[in-house]
């Protein structure tokens, strides 16, 4: 029997989960929620079984769901996951949780109690590349990382502002906080500065409350250090990347794969798979079964991740580090 499935969002990230979707066997995108009814019904005219609402109550009264995506902007998270708890339908969930840790964590305190199968997007995770660098660090003595995600101011107003967004490194720069904690363990400090440089983004008339640069040093509790640096102020779009300082030398991952640089040689490990496909599977399987094995990120381990770039604003505003 085909898996029904709602989407509610109606942006990029869920449409490409749509036609991941429909492509799949025996799964069917049955409902779509929207902002407006108006969104929800041009979102839905390429999913032929799919009704359109504009209120999530409507749509999970409207007909059984197996499960739900939710692909909305960070400042909308709290009441759409608290009532699908409410209803016992797991849900994969776009990052990041939110532009706090207040929501999240009320969140969280409430799939803890029913034990709800959940996943989160940190795809990274999922990269072949990714794989690769966690089965060399086990044996290897990582000492420092190093990483980037450098590009241009998003046009969306929400994003803009930090009530809407929380921010770069809270929107973006989060993939990097999650896979340095996959790859490396947990984070036990956070010290971070940032700045709004760029004149025309300092410029009153761009209503724009997001710093436009910033870099956080965090302390592992291996005892290995990081720096994640980012910026939205570039023309063009640049790289993303993070590198891993070894006793073996040099591992660096980014879009394309994983570079491993040593004494004697340099290897590539290029990324193969479509990480996206990788992830719906994994928990679409686990809807199916109960398997919750080839999730990479439940939402409990998301939280953490989202408690790092929240406590990494928190440094920037008082200046000060901040221990966990």
């Amino acid at each position: 029997m085909a898996l029904q499935i709602g989407m509610i969002g109606t942006g990029g990230f869920a449409a490409h989960h749509a036609r991941l979707l429909t492509a799949m066997k025996d799964v069917v995108v049955a409902a779509v929620c929207g902002t407006s009814q108006n969104k929800a019904a041009l979102f839905a005219q390429g999913l032929p079984s799919a009704a359109s609402y504009s209120s999530v109550s409507d749509m999970l009264d409207g007909q059984p769901l197996d499960a739900v995506y939710i692909c909305v902007p960070p400042f909308a998270h709290g009441d759409m996951e608290l009532e699908l708890i409410a209803r016992n339908i797991p849900f994969l969930i776009e990052k990041p949780l939110g532009v706090n840790l207040a929501t999240p964590s009320t969140i969280l305190a409430a799939i803890e109690d029913k034990k709800l199968i959940t996943s989160v997007g940190y795809h990274l995770r999922y990269l072949d590349g990714t794989a690769k660098a966690k089965e060399l660090l086990a044996d290897h003595t990582p000492g420092m990382a190093l990483g980037s995600w450098n590009g241009g101011m998003p046009g969306a107003s929400w994003w803009r502002q930090a009530a809407g967004s929380g921010g770069q490194f809270v929107e973006q720069t989060t993939h990097l906080v999650d896979l340095l904690r996959y790859c490396l363990g947990e984070i036990v400090e956070v010290y971070a500065a940032y700045a709004l440089v760029h004149p025309r983004n300092r410029d009153a008339a761009a209503d724009i409350t997001v710093p436009d640069v910033g870099t956080v040093t965090l302390k592992l509790a291996s005892g290995a250090i990081a720096n994640l640096s980012n910026t939205c102020m570039l023309p063009v779009g640049h790289e993303t990347e993070l590198k891993i300082f070894t006793d073996h030398g040099v591992l660096e991952l980014g879009p394309t794969g994983l570079k491993n640089i040593e004494a004697t040689c340099t290897t590539q490990f290029p990324n193969r798979n479509d990480v996206y496909q990788l992830e719906n599977e994994a928990f679409l399987h686990a809807v199916r079964t109960g398997d919750t094995s080839g999730i990479l990120s439940t939402y409990a381990d998301a939280w953490r991740t989202q408690q790092i770039t929240v406590l990494a604003n928190e440094s920037a505003l008082s200046g000060l580090p901040i221990k966990l």
